[in-house]
């Protein structure tokens, strides 16, 4: 197939993925039935798409992750910086090492090195796929937060630990020294290249919008072009591109909140982020459904290197893998977790212990993906001579496949189990806040509208038109104030009644629509006239359901 139609044809998998998991009776994760789709593909049309890794690398993962870096909570990523920081640098060199040494003991036809360079690849976890599967599992709101931040940072400390690993297969050669000096240069160059591309970016967008007005289209571009510059840019000089695209996410965030970019502008762009998001999460797992035929027929030809002439073996080398690397997490998670409550008492904070299962859907929520499969597939040809094959290269992508699929499966099972009438510790409750913005704001407005007001009713004849409606807008912002003033039970009543109130305009608008809409086929209202009415509906109504 033509790049074309195989880019079509992705897409449409995608499409179909959605409908088959509604149509499916049992909560399938979609990332599985992508796979599978993937997978079909390959086995009807015979041939799969030949993927190069570094092209899958730019294309894919620095939107995605300047995407993340973009919308995560800060709040909770600074508030459990440490935890976050333990799990992205601590535990995966924890993991390399457990991990590595298991693989090379039952493997031994499977040189050290290359050992640990697969367990370098399959240490991160993967914020897309985590993403994926809190879509189907209600996961707390801090623990995702906590796996959010921690797929956003370990791809960098996995990445390097494989390349030095992978190095040390090729030349026979290691440096520790080198090691840590260049972890250094990668991850601290690779944030502070994605914090100035994105703040120069920015800063010039606001310049040339200032002198020569908002283009929505324009900004749109400029903020899908960002990622791939800060990637592109810090890949050259020989940093991480995967945290330059995290930084420039989480620094947008910031630039966002100078409220320089017009509400129509963000409208749009949302709509377009969300598109895209959705398409290249799903055609990431589509293209390893497609990889997977190849995958297992090249493992096979290797199994027999490893002592063992049934293939099954794979299948047990893969389930103890996922189970050392479940392991290794749940008792990295529960030394820092008593560290931490240590810590806590000698402060003299209240401590509250959290229940094992939670300790337990830690481990399993730790799902492997798009890093890990891009990460594996970069695993040279040849070692230094050019000559000799790079050993056990199949049997190191099956099994990386593996455990993606495996942590997949796990965690979908396992965790709406485990996470089941569990008693959580309380989450912060936000409403107090929402009700302080919403009077700053409302009051914010009343001072606008009485400036304006007073300054384009001065010396007219109609000055009594303006008072009236100003008052009547004020009004509006008054009974906001009074409304959000409430405490205790008439602060609940009002929510109550707020929910009400959102459930009846949205069948009213709604209602509304569908007369426009009866009315523009019966050649009653204009094309143009029906199109504008719409989208003012359209937009009324996302003001209620988001």
């Amino acid at each position: 197939m033509d790049s074309i139609t195989i880019a079509l044809v992705l897409l449409l998998a995608v499409i179909l993925s959605g409908t088959i998991s509604r149509l499916l009776p049992l909560p399938v994760p979609l990332p599985l039935i992508q796979i599978a789709l993937g997978a079909a593909i390959t086995g009807i049309t015979g041939d799969g798409v030949v993927l190069e890794p570094d092209i899958f690398f730019l294309l894919f993962l620095p939107p995605l992750l300047f995407l993340d870096g973009w919308r995560i909570p800060k709040e909770g990523l600074f508030r459990d910086k440490g935890v976050i920081l333990e799990l992205a640098l601590g535990l995966v060199i924890f993991t390399v090492v457990g991990v590595g040494l298991l693989i090379h003991w039952m493997i031994p036809a499977m040189p050290l090195a290359v050992a640990f360079a697969l367990a370098a690849i399959v240490s991160p976890t993967d914020p897309v796929a985590v993403s994926a599967i809190a879509a189907r599992v209600p996961i707390p709101p801090r623990l995702m937060h906590i796996l959010e931040g921690e797929s956003l940072l370990n791809d960098a400390s996995g990445l390097v630990c494989m390349r030095f690993a992978v190095a040390a297969a090729v030349t026979g050669a290691f440096s520790l020294t080198d090691a840590v000096g260049t972890f250094l240069w990668v991850a601290i160059g690779g944030i502070a290249i994605g914090v100035g591309v994105t703040w120069l970016i920015v800063r010039v967008k606001e310049i040339a919008s200032r002198k020569l007005g908002e283009e929505p289209g324009a900004q749109i571009l400029i903020s899908l072009l960002i990622p791939f510059g800060a990637y592109l840019v810090a890949e050259h000089l020989h940093c991480s591109g995967i945290l330059a695209a995290v930084a420039a996410g989480i620094t947008m965030s910031y630039a966002e909140l100078r409220g320089k970019v017009l509400g129509i502008t963000r409208v749009r762009r949302n709509a377009v982020w969300d598109t895209v998001q959705f398409a290249l999460n799903g055609i990431m797992f589509v293209l390893l459904g497609e990889q997977l035929p190849g995958i297992v027929s090249g493992a096979a030809r290797v199994v027999t290197e490893t002592g063992h002439v049934d293939p099954i073996w794979l299948i047990g080398y893969v389930i103890a893998i996922n189970a050392a690397l479940a392991a290794l997490r749940f008792a990295w998670v529960w030394v820092s977790l008593h560290f931490t409550m240590f810590r806590a008492a000698r402060r003299g904070q209240e401590i509250r212990k959290p229940h094992w299962k939670l300790l337990v859907a830690t481990s399993l929520a730790g799902v492997r993906g798009a890093i890990t499969l891009a990460g594996i597939l970069t695993l040279p040809l040849f070692l230094d001579d050019g000559i000799t094959p790079f050993p056990a290269r199949d049997l190191a992508i099956f099994l990386a496949a593996g455990v993606i699929i495996f942590s997949l499966i796990a965690a979908s099972v396992g965790l709406p189990f485990l996470l089941k009438d569990l008693e959580l510790p309380p989450e912060p409750d936000h409403h107090q806040e929402e009700d302080t913005a919403r009077i700053a704001s409302a009051e914010a407005a009343i001072r606008m509208i009485e400036k304006l007001q007073h300054a384009m009713s001065e010396g007219r004849t109609d000055a009594d038109l303006y008072g009236d409606v100003g008052t009547r807008l004020m009004e509006l912002y008054r009974q906001r104030i009074d409304g959000r003033s409430k405490i205790g039970d008439e602060a609940e009543e009002l929510r109550r009644m707020e929910e009400v109130d959102r459930r009846l305009r949205l069948a009213a608008l709604r209602a509304e629509r569908d007369e426009i809409f009866r009315l523009s086929r019966a050649r009653k209202v204009s094309e143009e006239i029906a199109r504008k009415l719409i989208r003012e509906i359209d937009l009324a109504e996302a003001r209620y359901t988001v």
